[in-house]
């Protein structure tokens, strides 16, 4: 993307794919963005906004909707504020506070996890107290499967204790344990299937699924291969 952003979202198309979701614009106004998307017939309904934005909210809130964007998910906490229940309160509340700003603009705030939120502290386990201690009305949640897994968390518990909470997927396979090595979706462990099949059982709250590897080989071959497996799944 950063070396040739127009050619990666062309191939994208080529490929197949018909959303994708951004992590930085390398230097690309929030209208060359967008035009971009349109030549190549794609949206980006979500995009990851790093937490530094918040002081600028408003602004980021209207660059994302200029670009396209309907979620603006938070992709990461640093590390000095996850290590008491009462920081990751903290942390709750001022999710509940960004999306209710994001919802008056029209947008949905949204959280996208790692494996960090799993780790207990002072008794509790940080993901279930985002979960409980976020308005539903206000946030929503972007599951990276890879990482609920790696874990030892069950995506499929959480779905099916929470059917309304996860609007997103992030699909990312792993080989298996215990290096939960990344691998192409569809060559892992990962039944993605069952996730969807699942989701679709329930209240069907899933609206967008992106596939991700965090360093492959050939990234276009990547995404080819990850969606042809998709492609092909029955659920």
């Amino acid at each position: 993307m950063q070396r040739d952003m127009p050619g990666t979202l062309a191939r994208l198309a080529e490929i197949g794919y018909r959303e994708v979701e951004f992590a930085g614009y390398f230097g690309r106004s929030p209208e060359e963005v967008r035009r971009l998307l349109e030549q190549n017939k794609l949206t980006a309904p979500s995009a990851h906004i790093g937490l530094d934005q918040l002081p600028n909210w408003d602004r980021a809130l209207d660059d994302a909707a200029a670009r396209g964007h309907r979620y603006v998910t938070i992709p990461w906490l640093p590390e000095n504020m996850r290590g008491t229940a009462d920081g990751w309160r903290r942390i709750a509340a001022e999710f509940n506070r960004a999306g209710d700003r994001a919802k008056a603009r029209g947008l949905v705030f949204a959280y996208h996890n790692h494996d960090f939120e799993f780790n207990r502290v002072e008794g509790i386990v940080p993901f279930d107290l985002l979960l409980a201690e976020t308005d539903p009305a206000l946030v929503q949640y972007e599951m990276d499967v890879y990482w609920v897994t790696k874990a030892g968390g069950s995506p499929l518990e959480y779905i099916r204790k929470h059917p309304t909470r996860f609007s997103m997927l992030h699909i990312k396979d792993s080989a298996g344990a215990p290096d939960h090595r990344m691998v192409d979706v569809g060559a892992g462990s990962i039944d993605f299937a069952a996730i969807l099949r699942l989701d679709a059982s329930q209240r069907g709250a899933i609206r967008h699924v992106f596939v991700e590897h965090d360093s492959p080989a050939d990234p276009l071959a990547f995404a080819q291969r990850s969606f042809d497996h998709l492609s092909r799944l029955e659920y």
